[in-house]
């Protein structure tokens, strides 16, 4: 019961601290015209959200931060590693987000960080993570619970958190693409390991992690009384960013990497998607889905925007809770 008290508190404190946050942060990104600029292939159906502000993610990510080291402090959860760990690619990854943004606020186009730049940077983030994630007694091993195998492959695992973390992080920049899309989904897929990790009662201050994903979670859920449709402010890179990568972080440090294609199955279903239509494209010169990420296609096919996320957020939810029965429970 204190558990599900921690955490019910946990989410409270980040709903209202994320409401305090956007209601301060929407009209200053508006006054400083921090708008948002349309893909061209998108103007004929998202013309309406031309100009609104963007860097939303601030409105989780601040209450998020601000919650955990207030914790700190009053000694309600202890400091580790692993904690330093999810707060350093938390706010790494949300800085990598912010250039992106505000590079694309000052030039008024979608060009912001070259890939190679925020290649760059997710490979130091990476080498920062692995040393550590060692330092934290952690071991390098490529871990599948439900075979019980486990593979110690040293230095490569810097490698798999490199690939972890991008790929995570890309995922939910992806689907970012509809009102509420990647916030709802997010939010489902923190409150999961937020459970998980509670379960995880081995690693070294899972339970100032689970607190953690809590506190995000609400924060989340502050945001999306702005975000869903019609949206008064986007995420941004500044958003999506932080929470792909931060998921990936949670997937390494509980062990369940291979779990978190389930648990974010709605991220891996969009990613897929362009990757078929990348692959399908160079080889026929032709394209397998009218437009992707395939959320753009069921509006191709006359969806309706919010039936889409409904739809969305009900497959991830089903998808999340499945993985939750098989993590925590079987």
């Amino acid at each position: 019961m204190l558990i599900l008290t921690k955490s019910v508190m946990a989410m409270m404190i980040g709903f209202i601290f994320a409401v305090i946050i956007a209601t301060i942060l929407i009209p200053f990104l508006k006054k400083e015209k921090a708008g948002q600029s349309i893909n061209y292939y998108l103007r004929k159906t998202h013309h309406n959200k031309e100009g609104t502000p963007t860097m939303g993610g601030l409105i989780f990510i601040i209450p998020t931060i601000f919650v955990i080291l207030i914790f700190i402090i009053l000694g309600k959860i202890e400091y580790s590693t692993n904690l330093l760990i999810i707060l350093f690619t938390f706010v790494s990854y949300a800085f990598i987000g912010f250039l992106d943004d505000y590079l694309i606020i000052k030039r008024h186009n979608n060009k912001g960080l070259s890939q190679i730049q925020k290649l760059t940077m997710q490979i130091v983030i990476a080498i920062i993570f692995f040393y550590l994630f060692m330092k934290g007694d952690n071991e390098p091993l490529l871990w599948i619970q439900s075979l019980d195998i486990k593979l110690d492959i040293g230095f490569f695992y810097g490698i798999f958190i490199l690939f972890i973390l991008v790929a995570s992080s890309n995922a939910v920049n992806l689907t970012d693409g509809l009102d509420g899309l990647a916030g709802g989904l997010s939010v489902i897929v923190f409150l999961t390991f937020g459970i998980i990790t509670w379960n995880t009662g081995w690693l070294e201050g899972y339970d100032a992690m689970a607190i953690f994903a809590f506190v995000l979670t609400g924060s989340l859920l502050g945001f999306l009384l702005f975000n869903t449709n019609p949206a008064k402010v986007f995420m941004g890179d500044t958003g999506s960013l932080a929470l792909g990568a931060t998921i990936g972080a949670f997937a390494i440090l509980t062990r369940h990497e291979v779990l978190l294609i389930l648990i974010g199955i709605v991220f891996v279903i969009e990613t897929l998607s362009c990757i078929i239509q990348i692959i399908y494209f160079k080889l026929t010169g032709k394209r397998f889905f009218p437009m992707t990420p395939i959320h753009h296609t069921f509006e191709k096919k006359g969806m309706l925007e919010s039936d889409i996320v409904k739809l969305f957020w009900t497959i991830g939810l089903i998808s999340a809770m499945i993985a939750l029965i098989y993590g925590v429970w079987i």
